[in-house]
């Protein structure tokens, strides 16, 4: 089967379980916003050295298809996706392995001891990036919710939670060092 249907030719697009609806849909502006965040984290991803954070990144970016599942459903259809995907949904416990990471850091560095400018490295400016994009899916997902849909408080916890990991996995990559001046 080709990647180009053409099915969306009309400006529509499915929601799992097959009902269409126009690609200015809610909940596919919102997967929309999660598809940017996970490209994102594909940059971090590259870009970083530290290969417990390429580990966890990856590990993500996996929790994150299941998630934009469950945003792509229907109300009348979450129940049935989340008993049919269970084992891979987001839980509690993907959002306290987060914290945990979060604890660990600042265990170690330090927390919060003011802003910095995005940039100081490649990979920090790609973390800065996956960072404000994933603050912004997180109000997406708050809107997506105001608007009558059904989402989890674990959803916007979890994305609450990587924002702040991500602030801290920036903030721990290597900066680059100016050249002295002559």
């Amino acid at each position: 089967m080709s990647i180009a249907t053409k099915t969306g030719d009309d400006g529509t697009t499915a929601l799992l379980f097959g009902k269409r609806v126009p690609k200015t849909h809610p909940r596919i502006v919102t997967n929309g916003e999660i598809d940017e965040l996970r490209a994102a984290l594909g940059m971090c991803r590259a870009f970083t050295q530290q290969q417990t954070v390429r580990s966890s990144l990856l590990q993500i970016q996996k929790e994150l298809i299941h998630f934009m599942g469950e945003i792509a459903c229907e109300n009348s259809q979450q129940k049935h996706y989340l008993e049919k995907y269970a084992d891979q949904v987001i839980k509690p416990e993907m959002e306290d392995r987060l914290t945990q990471v979060i604890k660990e850091i600042e265990s170690g560095v330090g927390s919060f001891d003011g802003w910095r400018h995005p940039g100081e490295s490649p990979a920090e400016a790609c973390f800065d990036t996956a960072r404000t994009g994933c603050r912004r899916a997180e109000r997406r997902l708050i809107a997506l919710r105001e608007s009558g849909a059904v989402v989890r408080d674990i959803l916007i916890q979890y994305l609450n939670r990587l924002s702040d990991l991500l602030w801290l996995w920036g903030r721990n990559e290597p900066t680059i060092q100016s050249e002295p001046a002559e």
